[in-house]
């Protein structure tokens, strides 16, 4: 069995969506065991509403709660029985492969670094998500963790990146790219130039040289590599316009009479098609190059996310990615 901690009460929806998506997860996979760790009395009472495997999901109470707009070093040394505290020390002792949570997204930073620790040779842990595009997803690298990295830290995101992609995507020699303002090498701030010149040189990945925002949804690379600010600005545009157009194809689908009939016909394929880019399918984002799997998932995640990041930690533990990360290190 692999363990999966779960902060239940972090994020806007905790802690029903959260255990809802925790019990969804065990009754999609016999290969996982989810300890639900927050207050034990609100998180049982929640649980109770549930029918599960009573072997697959177990509680482990911890007092505190670490608030989104807490300083996130302060909550880490402070509050030493909160679900995030809690969950991570599990991973750290070995007493739980993986630990999800929907919480602050600063505490979980700090905590992952602090409390489980990067594997030896990682100099920045990255934040990772999936992003859909027209032809599946791409691997998003950094998007929040490291905001001022250097050339080499994005060297080590690009082959973290590729071996996420190999072995949990199951895509082959998986095409990276590095985000630019042009596809001409010479092109870029400081440190693009940098650091396009040693991708080019590291013969474990596939580069193919630079990408540009507008090529991204394409599904033009399948690792797209930036620091982390870059990273994130990237991905709140993609969910805004995303949202936006969404919302634009339903109000002009509701219009007129002739709209609405025409909706009616195209609903289904439409449904389909929107589901391909709904980013919750794909769980959530890992922070690879710790010693133990740490997954951080939307503040806004409902059940769906966090099942599927359940589930995403048994694909990134089956698949040996941390021993995988090592030895490309060496």
């Amino acid at each position: 069995m692999i363990n999966v901690v779960v902060d239940a009460m972090g994020g806007d929806y905790a802690p029903a969506d959260i255990i809802a998506g925790a019990v969804k997860a065990v009754s999609l996979s016999q290969e996982v065991k989810v300890i639900l760790v927050g207050q034990e009395d609100v998180v049982s009472k929640e649980l109770e509403k549930h029918t599960y495997n009573k072997d697959q999901i177990s509680v482990r109470h911890a007092s505190e709660v670490i608030a989104t707009e807490e300083p996130p070093v302060n909550a880490i040394r402070k509050k030493k029985d909160s679900s995030i505290v809690v969950g991570m020390n599990m991973v750290k002792s070995q007493e739980a492969d993986a630990f999800v949570s929907a919480g602050s997204s600063g505490a979980i930073l700090v905590g992952g670094q602090v409390i489980v620790g990067r594997i030896k040779g990682v100099e920045r842990p990255p934040l990772a998500p999936l992003i859909p595009t027209e032809t599946g997803v791409s691997l998003l690298i950094d998007c929040g963790a490291n905001v001022d990295a250097r050339a080499s830290h994005l060297v080590q995101f690009a082959k973290m990146g590729s071996i996420y992609m190999e072995h949990v995507m199951n895509i082959p020699k998986p095409r990276v790219a590095i985000v630019n303002i042009g596809a001409e090498e010479e092109k870029g701030n400081a440190l693009v130039k940098e650091t396009f010149p040693l991708l080019k040189e590291c013969r474990d990945i596939n580069f193919i040289g630079s990408i540009e925002a507008r090529e991204i949804p394409h599904g033009a690379a399948d690792v797209i590599v930036c620091e982390a600010f870059v990273g994130n600005v990237i991905l709140k545009l993609y969910e805004g316009v995303g949202a936006v157009l969404i919302s634009k194809v339903k109000d002009g689908m509701m219009a007129t009479l002739r709209s609405k009939i025409g909706a009616l016909l195209v609903k289904p394929a439409l449904k389909t098609t929107l589901k391909s880019f709904d980013a919750s399918q794909y769980g959530g984002a890992p922070l690879l190059g710790l010693n133990g799997l740490v997954v951080k998932v939307h503040g806004n995640s409902k059940a769906t996310e966090v099942c599927n990041a359940v589930l995403q930690c048994v694909a990134f533990k089956k698949q040996k990615i941390n021993e995988k990360i090592k030895e490309s290190l060496v």
